[in-house]
């Protein structure tokens, strides 16, 4: 032990400029109602992997936190089915927010705190997400159109470092969404639907070419990470991958 002198009080690292850490709590929101659900669609099976960076997760101090697991679904199948679980149920239609979480997707352990923060600071967005990429070698980021582009897209746009991007449209793997956007009646139903017929497209921006439509405004936070992780990995020959 290195020779000091102990005082017999001290206020505090938080104590010590309580102004900034009273500004800081009110940008968090911490001290508001932050419920939330975390859906999970699964297909029986999830990597170890993936579960460990699960367990690492933290929610907001003494918040409301439910899991719901849709196993044996398709994906677009699971997520209407579960939040019309949700909207049924007379305690859980009360929460505020929904997080979804993708079988093969590994968030950093602070990931469900920030987004619920960026969430509280950017009343004008209905859902921000984590930054993630599509697997392979050529993976793009998931940060679907631009909405400054005149010509409605869902082009993958480059991410700009450590800010909140607004896009067209959002992967499901890690995002944070305000439970009451799925009580807008104008909102087409089912809200997601993997499509197969008259063009192919997947569940998410399915859901996204209609909520924009309705002032529905989504964006991703590209500081929070996430891992997507390739189990059998067929893309680019090498097994185990984390895109």
């Amino acid at each position: 032990m290195e020779p000091q002198i102990i005082s017999s009080y001290d206020g505090g690292k938080h104590s010590a400029n309580l102004e900034q850490t009273i500004s800081r709590l009110t940008r968090e929101g911490s001290y508001k109602d932050l419920s939330c659900i975390q859906i999970v669609p699964c297909f029986g099976t999830i990597p170890t992997r993936v579960v460990a960076s699960w367990l690492n997760l933290y929610s907001p101090p003494n918040a409301k936190f439910v899991r719901l697991f849709a196993v044996g679904m398709e994906v677009g199948h699971a997520f209407t089915s579960c939040i019309e679980n949700i909207l049924a149920h007379p305690e859980l239609s009360k929460f505020r927010y929904i997080v979804t979480l993708e079988h093969d997707n590994i968030p950093p352990p602070d990931g469900i705190v920030k987004l619920l923060a960026q969430m509280e600071e950017h009343p004008e967005y209905s859902c921000i997400g984590g930054l993630y990429f599509t697997q392979g070698p050529g993976g793009v980021a998931q940060i679907w159109g631009d909405p400054k582009d005149p010509v409605t897209n869902f082009r993958p746009q480059v991410p700009v470092p450590n800010t909140v991007q607004e896009c067209c449209g959002t992967g499901m793997g890690f995002n944070v969404w305000r439970l009451d956007m799925f009580k807008d009646p104008n909102l087409r139903r089912p809200w997601f639907k993997t499509q197969t017929e008259g063009g192919v497209g997947t569940q998410d921006l399915y859901f996204w070419s209609d909520a924009r439509k309705h002032g529905h405004r989504c964006a991703i936070d590209t500081s929070i990470r996430v891992g997507h992780y390739d189990h059998e990995g067929k893309r680019g020959g090498i097994p185990d991958m984390v895109w």
